[in-house]
């Protein structure tokens, strides 16, 4: 089966529509334009990562049903590649129904994982998948009893949230009362549903990048693997992460077990990030991403193709390789600062070493938590690794103009 691909700009042009333009999907986008595809990059603020790098771009609510049905219809892209939550996800239904666009992977898959509801539901309930306790609630009275009946402590989390927001540990029936009122303010959309998850005693948790993509030569879609994802987390949001992470042998096997039936029942070509706690040989499913995932950055110097690339050419139709070449860790370099206009300064002493690299979004305005880059390391283990990654990080120094 051949793959054709226009030329950007023209008539010929093949064209994907980025719903959401943060730092994962700038990575996309730059592979995709190496593949000679017109990317259109939306965003509900300008100057976004990702529209720095493509051939147009949107500033607009794509939560908004008619907004975003308009760029669409403005856009006409064969491919829609949605990046967050915040977005009208019944319009990604109606345009695969009506046969306008590809949504990546699938409309199932993004209306599902938009909300930890569904996905959670599906991977539970319908697949039987292996996961922690749960509850869901929608007002306070309900949820201090759900937070009774799964005991303490237990993590609470909006339905519909990313990076860590909204999300929380519970310790005591002391702090629910807070808890509900911090994941009320931290959702992004659709704000009200909360799920309450058990304590899980793991020993870690992993990432296992899993790519569906076609046979060069059948068409068909086969599922492959990146080597697992390690780690770490600070109040839900990722700090730094490793390439690969250890596990036994049966351990592995039950992880991809997992990973291949969540993402068979989501459908569609592309990388989802599927997040998994392991102890022992034992594994359960927490949450996946169809898409890129943050922890994924160490990818960038660990295989031969990023999970950018990866998912760049699954969605094109084009064979992958999962292959990974060293060891490798990332870690993430924070704003430090609430402020816009902001310079970042040390980058000859961050590289230095040879095996380090960094990647710095352009995001045009900062918070003390918020992501403005990435460093990278290689090294001969991946306890060298990560100090090197996080020496590397701590050499870029933030600075308020």
């Amino acid at each position: 089966m051949s793959v054709t691909i226009g030329t950007p700009l023209q008539s010929s042009a093949f064209k994907v529509l980025l719903l959401g333009s943060g730092e994962l999907g700038k990575e996309v986008v730059i592979s995709l334009q190496r593949l000679g595809v017109e990317v259109h990059a939306a965003d509900r603020y300008d100057h976004a990562p990702a529209m720095q790098v493509a051939h147009y771009s949107y500033t607009l609510n794509m939560a908004d049903a008619e907004e975003l049905k308009q760029l669409i219809q403005q856009v006409k892209p064969h491919l829609i590649i949605p990046e967050i939550e915040a977005i009208a996800t019944q319009v990604l239904v109606d345009i695969e129904q009506q046969n306008i666009a590809t949504v990546i992977p699938s409309a199932k898959a993004v209306n599902l994982t938009m909300n930890r509801e569904g996905i959670r539901r599906l991977a539970a309930e319908e697949l039987g998948l292996p996961t922690s306790a749960y509850r869901f609630a929608d007002t306070l009275e309900s949820f201090r009893a759900a937070c009774d009946d799964i005991g303490y402590p237990n993590f609470v989390k909006p339905v519909m949230s990313s990076s860590g927001k909204g999300q929380s540990r519970v310790k005591n029936f002391d702090e629910v009362d807070a808890a509900w009122e911090y994941a009320q303010t931290g959702g992004r959309v659709n704000q009200g549903t909360v799920i309450v998850e058990s304590q899980i005693d793991f020993d870690f948790e992993i990432t296992l990048l899993t790519v569906r993509a076609k046979n060069a030569e059948t068409g068909e879609i086969e599922t492959q693997y990146c080597d697992p994802i390690g780690h770490r987390q600070d109040s839900g949001d990722y700090v730094e992460s490793w390439q690969p992470q250890a596990m036994t042998p049966a351990a592995l096997e039950e992880s991809k077990r997992i990973a291949n039936k969540v993402t068979i029942a989501l459908g569609g070509c592309g990388i989802f990030g599927v997040e998994l706690f392991v102890k022992g040989d034992k594994v359960w499913f927490s949450e996946v991403s169809p898409r890129p995932h943050d922890t994924g950055l160490v990818t960038l110097a660990s295989q031969f193709q990023s999970e950018f690339e990866l998912h760049a050419r699954a969605i094109l139709g084009l064979p992958v390789n999962t292959t990974r070449h060293s060891v490798a860790a990332s870690a993430v370099i924070y704003a430090g600062v609430d402020d816009r206009n902001l310079s970042f300064s040390g980058l000859n002493l961050a590289l230095a070493n040879p095996n380090t690299d960094i990647r710095l979004f352009g995001k045009p305005e900062g918070f003390k938590r918020r992501r403005m880059g990435v460093a990278t390391a290689r090294a001969e283990t991946t306890d060298q690794a990560r100090e090197l990654a996080l020496h590397t990080a701590t050499q870029v120094s933030v600075q308020q103009n």
